[in-house]
């Protein structure tokens, strides 16, 4: 147990130090191996945990989705998705950021990337907010926060982590996030009605727009409908698997930016070298985690923690909500990614021990993550809005998230009392 404790303080201290993650918990855990078990074994180890992850065949659904997503956006569909949104919900009071969350909703299920989302919709619904009066602050934390729907609505590149990492079926993930997705997108739209209520001047109604404009919005986002059904009605009909429906999904998204006239070679060439850029940086982390995992494993320190947790009398209940708890602080200090990855070693058999259903765990890891995402002051979306609106400043940007942040923490608090929202229709495939 103290080696395994030794190698988080050596992790944190290495993170300090400026050292990026996934290199500190790779030096860790091959150096916590070789000094417990020997240099051989910790070497051959971690060659076997990189040649492993290189060739695993259910692998190949990250760089897959990540294509998928990369070509969607190339298409222009968010412009679309906007556009209907907000020819039907324009006029109401706060309507561009209601119409903001359902574009984001909307384009997650095609992307799987909260960080794409909310870059995408920096481009697409600020300048129409900007234009019609928006305050800066609630403009910015709608972005923010309605991207991060993006990896709670699938397909989802966490859930597809999280299901390699503890062996859960991606199937199940993908369906149990869709209510949760949904009804995080309802309270996001909540809140707006509720911020909007008490500062209406900072939120203008846009002008109403005909039915016939209407009709012809919604012809616009044809492809959405289409990608989504084929891709997401497959792996849940049980027709084919999540990595099958990434390559299908990859694919259709190609062919439809390739219809819409959006690709050129200079194009598609930065489009696969964006997607080789982030599969590199989610295997780098993927591989030291695991290597990292191996070495937590071999100490007693999973088994000693899951022996006094158990023993303090706590209902399995509690226990989760104190998880939660730390992964919210954590959330606010550490990049979400790589918190998950270093601690799912330590609560997953704690969770699966207790009698849980890993994937309702799952949809509450995913939930925190974008809690993580949207929460000062290393939340990633914030940070991506920043750098792409440098007028609006950090400071308003951390001001408009923060009603976001707590409404999330509510739909967090739900799921857990609840966990029949995020399994209902895992129960129902085959």
């Amino acid at each position: 147990m103290t080696e395994a404790l030794l190698g988080f303080a050596a992790i944190f201290i290495m993170a300090l130090l400026r050292m990026p993650l996934a290199f500190a918990m790779g030096i860790v855990g091959v150096v916590g191996m070789g000094l417990t078990r020997g240099w051989n074994p910790a070497f051959a180890s971690a060659a076997q945990v990189v040649q492993e992850t290189g060739f695993a065949y259910t692998l190949s659904v990250i760089p897959l989705f990540i294509l998928m997503g990369n070509f969607v956006a190339r298409a222009g569909l968010a412009h679309e998705l906007f556009a209907a949104a907000y020819a039907f919900i324009g006029h109401l009071r706060g309507g561009l950021a209601h119409a903001t969350v359902l574009a984001c909703a909307g384009f997650g299920a095609i992307c799987g990337s909260s960080i794409a989302t909310a870059a995408t919709m920096s481009k697409v619904a600020y300048p129409s907010m900007k234009k019609l009066g928006y305050s800066d602050s609630l403009s910015t934390g709608v972005m923010a926060a309605g991207g991060t729907l993006g990896i709670m609505i699938p397909p989802s590149t966490i859930m597809v982590i999280y299901g390699i990492v503890t062996e859960t079926n991606i199937g199940k993930l993908f369906a149990a996030g869709v209510i949760p997705g949904l009804i995080t997108a309802a309270c996001l739209m909540l809140c707006i009605v509720m911020m909007t209520k008490r500062d209406p001047e900072h939120a203008p109604a846009g002008e109403k727009t005909s039915w016939p404009d209407r009709w012809k919005a919604l012809r616009g986002i044809w492809g959405v409908i289409l990608l989504v059904l084929v891709v997401l009605g497959g792996i849940y009909g049980g027709v084919f698997t999540a990595t099958e429906g990434a390559g299908i999904g990859a694919s259709g998204a190609f062919i439809f930016a390739l219809a819409r006239k959006r690709l050129t070679w200079r194009v598609l060439f930065q489009v696969l070298v964006e997607s080789a850029r982030t599969t590199a940086m989610l295997f780098t982390l993927l591989i030291a985690a695991t290597i990292f995992a191996n070495f937590v494993n071999f100490t007693s320190l999973p088994g000693d923690l899951k022996t006094w947790i158990t023993s303090q009398g706590l209902s399995p209940v509690m226990i989760i909500a104190a998880m939660m708890l730390i992964y919210v602080i954590l959330g606010t200090v550490m990049e979400e990614l790589t918190m998950v990855l270093l601690t799912i070693p330590l609560f997953f058999p704690i969770v699966t021990a207790l009698g849980f259903d890993p994937v309702w765990f799952g949809v509450l890891i995913v939930m925190i993550v974008q809690i993580g995402l949207i929460s000062p002051p290393v939340g990633m979306n914030l940070f991506v809005l920043n750098a792409l609106l440098p007028k609006v400043g950090l400071g308003n940007i951390f001001r408009g998230c923060w009603p976001f942040v707590l409404t999330m923490i509510g739909v967090l608090i739900l799921l857990v009392a609840f966990p029949q929202i995020s399994l209902w229709l895992p129960s129902l495939m085959k």
